[in-house]
Formats: C-alpha cells, structure tokens, sequence
C-alpha cells in the first residue's frame, strides 16, 4: 500500500489504533463476564449435586417449592452474566464490521477525490479497496476467535487457581518413608483447633502400646473426632507433638503413613463400580484370592455370596442398593486387604440391626488382633474388652483406664455408661 500510495496508506492506518483500542476494551470486559459466567455456573452445579443427593430429605420434609425458588434465583443470576457476556460480544464484532466499512468508505473517498484530480490512476484505487478488504479478513477471523480465547482464558484461571493453592499438610524435607509400623502412638501434651485460638483439643497426652486396643469415648464434642484426624495427619498441631514408633508425626512421608493407617468410618462411603473394586481401591497388588479371603474372614462373604454375581456385583453411587451393614462390612473387607498397622474406627458399629452387629463384633475382633486399633464410640456396650478406655470432655482428657476400673471410680464414665444403660 505504501508502494503504491502513501497518503492512502496513511488513512487506513489512522484506524488501526481505533482497533487495538477496541479490542483491549473488550478483553477486559469480556474477560470480566466470563469470570462471572463461570462462577455462577459453578454455583448452578454445586446446587445440583447438593439437592440431587439431598433429595429425599428435600420429598420428606416437603420443600420442594423452596428449593425450586432457590434454583431458580442462582440459574437466573446465571443468565444475567451469560446475557452481559453475549451482549459485550454484541458490541465487539459490529464495531469491527463498522470500522472496516469506515475506513473502506475513507479509501474510497479520498482515493475517489484523486483519481478525479488524474493524482492517482483509478486501478491503484481499485487495488487499495481489494487490499483493505485482505487486510481486514485476518481480523474478522481473529474477533470471532477472540471471544473463544477470553472464555478459555476465564476457565483456565479457575482451574490453575486450585492447582496453584498450596497444600496445608505439606511433607516436610527428607520426610521419612515407612513399610510397616510398629504402632505405638504418643500424644504429647497437644493442642489443636480448626479456628485460631478456638481449640478442640487441650493439653491431651497418653501413650497407645503397639497392638494395644484402645476405646475413645465422650459427649457430641469432646474432641474425638479430631484425635483420629491428627493420627492420620489430616491436619497438623498447634502445639505439642505426635510421635508414632518414637518418630515425630511431621518427619514422615505422610502417604507412606497413611498407607499403614485404615479407618472405618460410620457412613462409608462407596465408588461406582462393584464390590471387588470397593475393596481393592486400585491397588493391583490385592489379588482377587486376598479379597474373597478378607471377606470371609469378616463375614462379609455371607451376603456378597447371594448376590447374582458375587464378588462382581455392580455397587450404585455411595452403594446406595445396599444396606448400612452390609457397606459397614464391605469397609472392615477393605481395612483388612491393606493390611495396616493402625486400625481406627470411628463410630463403625452405630446404626446397626442387632443380627449385623454381631456379625461385626466379631469381625472387628479379627481384625484388630495384633494391630494397634483406636475406638471411637458412643455405644459403650461394644467396647468394653478394649484394653483401655479414654473419656474425653470438652477437649481434655478426663479419665483413662479399663472398662472395671472406671465403673469403679464412679466418674464421667460412669455416668455415661448409667445413661445408656439405667432403666
């Protein structure tokens, strides 16, 4: 073009920095409403799921007109960013459009003024109107890809946003690698609270032999929850220490220690898939011979043997098609094919039929022999042969000490036994 005609040139230049002026305004904006694009639909997705798997509570208790008005609030907030998104797009590609006819019209007005004054042939005329047109085809297909890249770009930043967030736990340099633990666990003088200086555990310290049987027991609240969480290094202490086999809890490659350490927990949870995969959680080296042996030896066998197709029987999302037991003893399967070192059960027998219960009685009598094995229970009737009883009130240690010996001190114990148990 400057070859040919450098005023001509010159005009259609004067509109490039129009265009790259437009274009940074409607990165921003553009960028902006896809940001809130994606977090209102993130907010559409989260309802779903919460409401989805809520949805027997949401028929029992009638209110599904409530939550029909929720839904609607969060999809038509939803709708207002997608229609500011498209209505910013709305802008963006007509504006373009409307600066290429502007600077063609430009072309042809002053171009048209020179042929007339015979400064110009009327080819180069001709030739500049072609070349403004090649010019401006690259930057019709960049607009249009343009608002893909900002949507991409507004997605990308949430997903590297969680894959930036530094973990909490982190492994600490040199972080011991364990096989087998011996599983002797000493609390020393711990505190711990999920809120700054709102601590759930105050000043605990006791000491569990390895292949001790140990029973946590208290009120809603006490802190035991919070005591089988530390062992397994889901959070870590603000004061005080933790040493399982002598070694602060910190030192250790915290996947190796949690491979020797299975808990039980009371609602267990279940992946889509059938049983034998329930059990072997992907772990290749869990032979199918091991897992129809942990079954039998936990009594689970008795109800997988009468399904049509055993061990590969399909198991629903959260194995919603079988009971509470059966999950229950599909969870003691599972601890026992890890073959951990430190077994902890958190509420594991409660919400059991009395012919189940017995059935994991005494499965969790096999499975806690010759390991170190931590109770959490509110049925005080399952733990008295633990070796050693720990009650916990308001986050502190209380009393501590066999079944006998803390009915015979008439303490916390006690009554809480006489609660359960009185007439």
């Amino acid at each position: 073009m400057f070859t040919l005609n450098a005023k001509l040139a010159l005009v259609m230049l004067f509109f490039i920095p129009i265009i790259i002026i437009l274009t940074i305004i409607f990165r921003k904006y553009d960028r902006e409403a896809y940001r809130n694009v994606r977090t209102k639909l993130a907010k559409i997705n989260a309802f779903l799921s919460e409401n989805i798997s809520g949805m027997k509570t949401i028929q029992i208790f009638n209110i599904e007109d409530k939550t029909f008005d929720e839904f609607e609030k969060v999809n038509k907030d939803y709708y207002k960013e997608t229609r500011n998104q498209i209505i910013i797009l709305g802008i963006f590609r007509p504006s373009i459009d409307f600066l290429s006819t502007l600077t063609l019209t430009a072309i042809v007005w002053f171009g048209g003024k020179m042929v007339l004054k015979e400064i110009i042939p009327f080819g180069v005329l001709y030739v500049f109107v072609s070349y403004v047109q090649q010019f401006f085809q690259p930057i019709y297909d960049i607009t249009e890809k343009y608002d893909i890249l900002q949507s991409a770009m507004a997605s990308a930043e949430r997903i590297f946003s969680l894959l930036d967030t530094n973990e909490k736990i982190p492994n600490s340099e040199n972080a011991i690698k364990v096989e087998k633990l011996k599983g002797e666990i000493e609390f020393k003088n711990v505190w711990f609270a999920y809120k700054k200086d709102e601590y759930v555990l105050k000043d605990v310290s006791f000491k569990i032999r390895p292949g001790e049987k140990i029973a946590i027991v208290g009120h809603t609240g006490a802190g035991k929850t919070s005591i089988i969480n530390l062992i397994s290094r889901l959070y870590d202490v603000q004061k005080g220490e933790i040493l399982i086999d002598g070694i602060n809890i910190k030192d250790y490659d915290k996947y190796s220690l949690r491979k020797n350490i299975a808990t039980v927990m009371q609602d267990v949870f279940l992946f889509t898939g059938d049983i034998k995969g329930n059990i072997r959680l992907g772990e290749n080296r869990i032979t199918d011979k091991k897992i129809i042996e942990v079954c039998k030896f936990v009594n689970a066998d008795k109800f997988i043997e009468r399904l049509p197709q055993k061990y590969e029987s399909p198991v629903n999302e959260r194995g919603t098609t079988l009971s509470q037991g059966q999950r229950q003893l599909i969870a003691f399967a599972r601890a026992l094919a890890f073959d951990p070192s430190i077994l902890v059960l958190d509420e594991a027998t409660s919400n059991i039929d009395t012919e189940t219960e017995g059935l994991i009685q005494d499965a969790l009598k096999k499975i806690s022999d010759g390991r170190t094995t931590i109770i959490v229970a509110h049925r005080l009737s399952t733990i008295k042969n633990c070796d050693r009883i720990i009650v916990m009130h308001k986050g502190r240690i209380r009393e501590i000490g066999s079944h006998d010996e803390l009915m015979e001190k008439k303490g916390l114990y006690y009554n809480l036994y006489q609660l359960q148990f009185s007439e």
